[in-house]
């Protein structure tokens, strides 16, 4: 398919995935603050009856729309299928549930499609916040309609950084602002795509499915989303585990990447 067509398609792709992802908000917000069931699955990770009616939701509304597309979702079984595909949509229902579970407010529906390893188009849907975050290839990232970019850090300022729980507590970051938990890692990536963040941590747990929408937010509005060799993140493939990562400005992402380096692989972080 030659690039000119496959930018209409990205942005087609967009346009529904954006539609339904509100939909989806709405969907999980229905369950949000309300006591929603919950199991737990493997790893005392938590799922709510609102990921899984916002999984189906999602499933069925996009595979009508994309019959031909592949699917990669949290709460669905991988039956490998979507090898077949050329395209695949990698969704998470709710980012962050945990937090959702708790009423914090950073959580996120994240849907995106993959080609050839890399997301092509991504949104995330932030209800509580009032934030929908959209990107497609070669066409930029916006918040709400409004294009992003992200900006340098001060020189003036300590580095606002978030990640796991005991980053927090480590001596040697003493120079560093650490913000409070922000339990959506797919909402921590984009806020350093908005300026919130300077950079954001994640340790060696993430799938697919929590990275793919916001790896295209990162880029296109300007900001690196890194394995710790500094390459970028490859989707869809056998094993869709990825290790610890860095989002960062550019300027910041090599001083980021050193940070990682010293506190991600020590006991506690």
């Amino acid at each position: 398919m030659p690039d000119a067509d496959n930018h209409t398609v990205n942005l087609a792709d967009l346009a529904l995935m954006e539609e339904l992802a509100r939909e989806a908000g709405a969907i999980a917000m229905g369950y949000f603050g309300d006591d929603p069931q919950v199991w737990m699955k493997e790893g005392q990770s938590p799922v709510s009856e609102a990921d899984f009616a916002v999984d189906t939701f999602l499933k069925e509304k996009l595979l009508a729309a994309r019959p031909d597309y592949g699917w990669l979702s949290e709460e669905t079984a991988d039956d490998h299928s979507r090898h077949e595909a050329r395209r695949v949509f990698v969704v998470d229902p709710i980012d962050g549930t945990r937090g959702f579970i708790n009423g914090m407010k950073r959580w996120c529906v994240s849907v995106a499609v993959v080609e050839d390893n890399r997301p092509v188009a991504g949104v995330l849907e932030c209800p509580v916040l009032q934030e929908t975050f959209c990107a497609a290839l070669s066409h930029g990232t916006t918040v709400n309609g409004e294009r992003l970019h992200t900006e340098e850090a001060s020189e003036n300022g300590a580095l606002r950084l978030a990640g796991p729980r005991p980053l927090a507590k480590r001596d040697d970051l003493a120079d560093m602002e650490i913000v409070p938990f922000v339990p959506s890692l797919a909402y921590r990536i984009a806020m350093v795509a908005n300026n919130a963040l300077d950079g954001a941590l994640a340790r060696g747990s993430a799938k697919d499915w929590d990275l793919a929408a916001a790896d295209i937010i990162a880029h296109e509005a300007g900001a690196c989303l890194t394995d710790m060799d500094g390459e970028r993140l490859a989707y869809n493939c056998k094993d869709i585990r990825h290790g610890t990562l860095v989002a960062a400005s550019p300027a910041q992402h090599e001083k980021l990447l050193d940070i990682a380096r010293r506190t991600m692989n020590k006991p506690g972080t």
